[in-house]
C-alpha cells in the first residue's frame, strides 16, 4: 500500500480531489470508450508533445495494461494518475499524473499531463495542475515538483507557470516526442511555492 493508503486508509479508487470546475480521480475500466473517443478524436491535437503512440494504443486491452500498470505504480508508491473530469457534467476532460516520485534525500515527482482538444484554453488543465500540486505537497509530503516541456509548447509553458512553476533550465534531447529526441525547458515548483 502506498504511503498516502497508509496514512489515510484510503484505497486508489476512493481518492478524489476537488476544484472548482473540475476534480481529479482515479481511472476506472468503464473510462475506456470514452477515454479512446477523447484521445483518438485529440491524436492531431496530442502528437506533437507526446511519445509516439503504440499501433494498439486506443484498444480495450492497451487500456486494461494502462490502468494495471497505474495500480501497481500508485500500490509501491512510484506514481499517481488520475483523470481530469469536468464538475459540470463528469465528462472527462484529459489527463494527470506525478510519476518519477522519489523519496528520502529528494521527495519530489515529476508532473505531466495530456488534455483533449475540445477542452484545450478553457483552464482546465491550469486548475487540475493546481489541484495535483496541493495533492502532492500536502497528501504525499512532497517538497519539490518537477515539469518539463517543448519550447514550442506555449500553453503549457504559460500554465506551468501561471500555477507557480519556475524555468530552472534546458535540456538537451530531453525526451522522445513524436519520435525524436527533443530539448526541452526544465520547471520546478516548491513546497512552499518558491
Amino acid at each position: 500500500m502506498s504511503r498516502l493508503g497508509a496514512l489515510f486508509g484510503l484505497t486508489p479508487s476512493a481518492v478524489r480531489v476537488d476544484g472548482a470546475r473540475v476534480h481529479l480521480r482515479q481511472p476506472e475500466r468503464a473510462d475506456w470508450p470514452e477515454w479512446a473517443e477523447l484521445r483518438g478524436e485529440s491524436r492531431a491535437f496530442l502528437k506533437p508533445w507526446e511519445p509516439s503512440w503504440a499501433h494498439d494504443a486506443l484498444t480495450r486491452a492497451a487500456f486494461r495494461r494502462r490502468l494495471a500498470r497505474y495500480a501497481a505504480d500508485w500500490r509501491d508508491g512510484e506514481a499517481y494518475n488520475f483523470f481530469v473530469c469536468r464538475n459540470e457534467d463528469g465528462k472527462l476532460a484529459g489527463g494527470i499524473g506525478l510519476s518519477q516520485v522519489r523519496r528520502g534525500v529528494a521527495e519530489t515527482g515529476s508532473v505531466g499531463y495530456w488534455i483533449g482538444e475540445r477542452y484545450a484554453r478553457r483552464g482546465y488543465m491550469t486548475e487540475a495542475v493546481a489541484l495535483l500540486t496541493g495533492f502532492a505537497f500536502g497528501e504525499l509530503g512532497l517538497r519539490r515538483l518537477e515539469a518539463a516541456c517543448l519550447p514550442t509548447n506555449i500553453p503549457s509553458r504559460k500554465l506551468l507557470e501561471h500555477v507557480g512553476f519556475r524555468q530552472e533550465g534546458y535540456a538537451r534531447e530531453y525526451l522522445c516526442i513524436d519520435g525524436a529526441w527533443q530539448d526541452h525547458l526544465l520547471f520546478g515548483l516548491l513546497s512552499d511555492r518558491r
